[in-house]
């Protein structure tokens, strides 16, 4: 594959393997640092997202809560958040409630996860939005329930911050990279919010996603991470 060198000042076209991805590499002209990548991304605005869900399963299970913060510019912006909850066709179930503190009258008058889920979209705007095994599990809750709604859908890039994760810390077979070993590895402080409720959790991985990013020496625009695609609602 080939890439021009991302210093302005350099003209220098570069050439290496697809598995070369992700990886630092120095212009051999000018020998400006960066992350090797298929294709370099201007935008620098992102939105680190969490769902809590009444199970684990896309195709059976419903989204119960939903919440974001914005990074931009390689920053968090605390103030520029969203959160909601959302009312399931089905009942929470008392080990749900256990594990997230969600019950079912934090639910009552919350809007349907379709409507909550459109409301994120429309807030998420053009951002590339990113969560923890989002490719596995976030993602896939999103897709489904545009599906299960019959809401019409729009594709938005993702990073799933597991593989943020495996390139700082390896993917040698046993490396953990769930989010209590990031924050384990990163000395990070728990969250004053409850963990497995989605703005506990969202506060912790938006702090370990800077901090992953500084480690990396990434670029603002997150370049060299693989991303994937998603669905949302049309807005």
């Amino acid at each position: 594959m080939k890439l021009d060198c991302p210093n302005n000042s350099c003209k220098q076209q570069l050439s290496g393997p697809k598995t070369r991805i992700g990886q630092p590499y120095a212009c051999t002209a000018c020998g400006h640092r960066f992350i090797w990548t298929d294709i370099f991304r201007s935008s620098e605005s992102f939105v680190i997202y969490d769902l809590e869900t009444t199970g684990l399963s896309a195709n059976y299970d419903e989204v119960i809560q939903i919440a974001a913060v914005r990074l931009d510019a390689g920053c968090l912006c605390p103030e520029d958040n969203f959160f909601r909850y959302a009312k399931p066709q089905r009942r929470i179930s008392s080990f749900i409630q256990s594990y997230t503190g969600i019950s079912n009258r934090d639910v009552q008058y919350a809007p349907s996860p379709a409507q909550a889920i459109s409301e994120f979209s429309s807030w998420v705007g053009d951002s590339t939005i990113i969560a923890h095994n989002g490719k596995r599990f976030d993602s896939k809750f999103l897709a489904a329930s545009c599906s299960r709604y019959s809401l019409a859908a729009r594709e938005v890039d993702c990073i799933d911050s597991i593989n943020i994760s495996k390139m700082l810390f390896g993917k040698t077979r046993g490396t953990g990279h769930s989010l209590d070993h990031i924050m384990s590895r990163l000395d990070l402080a728990a969250s004053a919010l409850r963990r497995h409720d989605a703005r506990g959790d969202v506060d912790i991985l938006g702090r370990a996603v800077v901090e992953m990013r500084c480690r990396l020496g990434l670029d603002n625009a997150l370049n060299g991470v693989p991303r994937h695609h998603a669905e949302i609602p049309a807005v």
